[in-house]
């Protein structure tokens, strides 16, 4: 069996902003430089168009690293993908008649049916590592407030 089991652990940044001990351990967590990254040459045509309002958005939410260039390229050149396969289905539908000589007519699913489906799968992955989910963002950025003797802690979403 290959692969990592269990959850991905909680950076560091976000251990130390809940007030988690255990941001005190870790100590050779690297940490990606801030800042716009390079377009890598292979982004493209329409995905060079998404690009820029890609990275506008993970700059606002405050994600974006210099280091992201190549997983942000694929994320740009699959939506693209995942668009316009969509665009298929919403134009002829998600099945097609096919013709057969014993049973007559039998209908299909179109092969864009497969296509967004798993576009979504790679693209929510993606926008997961991204913080562009609203889990995503409550995982990326809570803060433990006190509160009353019954309840110890109570959690806030920061943003």
């Amino acid at each position: 069996m290959s692969g990592k089991r269990g959850l991905p652990p909680t950076p560091t940044a976000v251990l130390a902003a809940r007030g988690s001990w255990r941001a005190k351990i870790r100590k050779k967590e690297p940490v990606a430089p801030s800042g716009t990254p390079t377009r890598p040459g292979w982004v493209s045509g329409e995905a060079r168009k998404v690009w820029p309002k890609v990275v506008a958005a993970l700059r606002d939410l405050g994600t974006l690293a210099r280091t992201d260039g190549a997983a942000l390229g694929r994320y740009c050149c699959l939506l693209v993908r995942w668009v316009k396969a969509n665009a298929v289905l919403m134009e002829q539908g998600d099945v097609y008649e096919m013709l057969t000589k014993d049973r007559g007519v039998v209908f299909k699913a179109r092969p864009e049916v497969e296509i967004v489906a798993s576009l979504s799968t790679l693209l929510l992955r993606l926008e997961q590592e991204f913080g562009l989910t609203p889990s995503a963002r409550a995982r990326l950025a809570i803060e433990i407030v006190p509160v009353a003797a019954e309840q110890p802690f109570k959690s806030k979403i920061v943003g």
